[in-house]
């Protein structure tokens, strides 16, 4: 991976990273009118009010508050148990208003906040995590990739891009990275042999550049290994309008290997399961087909 991509590590910056993101969410959540709440996000069924209240919801949770049991409907959006599991505590803030959530946010996240800032809490202390017990610092990097994503789609929603070269984008760009080699093995149908590099841009210091190579194990199935990389196509520009759901292809004298180049919002946003290949703006060097495959297959949340 590239070292470009300062992605935290270690507790003390998780929490840095965890505070950041929670509090764009707070400020967006002020500005927001009763309109700006009620729109709709890229995240199926869900209100921008419905994201903020999933982030309460959690963050409460893991502060030792439990919300009431309500009935949940069949909503077209939840699609299993988890899905169902999620549900409750947006549901049982639908009725409240977004001054209530916004309040309840803003004291949970104090409360939060005060308690990963204990000195005697360390990287490897078991706290409780979204899946149960676990180490702090992967509790806090889950919570960040999390929140970050949801700050991303209420961003999304309310037309106020941001936040893309901070702590907490850049964990979600290396959380991403991290999973790419199980991904595209699994579900990319390339052949065996192929290698694949995935380019992020930015902006900022939020860039990173991977490799994956499928080959086949001793049972025959597809299995993804990090490869090193250098650099060998021009960036596709941050922040700059590719056509919908476009691709660059350009020649290149290292095939078979594909290399994808996307920003880190393209990136994020597709991995997140929140647009479609078609609606992605992405460069490539190489077979199309391999990199919508690619594409197809990078996505980390269902």
């Amino acid at each position: 991976m590239s070292p470009d991509l300062a992605a935290p590590l270690r507790l003390h910056d998780l929490v840095e990273a965890f505070a950041g993101t929670a509090q764009a969410i707070v400020d967006l959540a002020h500005a927001c009118s009763d309109d700006d709440l009620a729109r709709p996000t890229d995240c199926p069924g869900w209100s921008v009010h419905d994201q903020i209240s999933h982030v309460v919801g959690v963050e409460a949770w893991l502060a030792g508050h439990r919300d009431p049991r309500v009935e949940i409907p069949p909503y077209e959006h939840i699609r299993n148990s988890l899905g169902k599991k999620v549900e409750y505590a947006v549901e049982v803030r639908r009725g409240r208003t977004g001054a209530e959530v916004l309040a309840e946010l803003e004291s949970v996240l104090a409360q939060r906040l005060s308690t990963l800032a204990d000195p005697a809490l360390t990287d490897t202390s078991v706290i409780d995590g979204p899946f149960g017990p676990d180490q702090a610092a992967t509790v806090v990097l889950l919570r960040t990739f999390d929140v970050w994503i949801h700050e991303q789609d209420i961003r999304c929603a309310l037309g106020r891009p941001g936040n893309l070269d901070s702590p907490a984008a850049a964990v979600c760009v290396s959380s991403i990275m991290r999973q790419l080699p199980k991904l595209i093995a699994r579900g990319a149908a390339i052949e065996p042999g192929t290698t694949v590099v995935i380019d992020v841009t930015g902006p900022g210091s939020v860039t990173a550049r991977q490799g994956v190579r499928v080959e086949l194990d001793e049972q025959g199935q597809a299995r993804g290994h990090v490869v090193p990389t250098v650099p060998t196509v021009p960036k596709v520009p941050t922040g700059e309008a590719n056509v919908t759901g476009d691709h660059a292809v350009a020649s290149s004298r290292l095939d078979p290997q594909v290399t994808i180049s996307l920003s880190a919002e393209a990136f994020t946003r597709r991995a997140a399961g929140r647009r479609p290949v078609s609606d992605t703006a992405y460069g490539v060097v190489g077979d199309a087909d391999i990199a919508r495959g690619v594409l197809e297959a990078m996505v980390v949340t269902h």
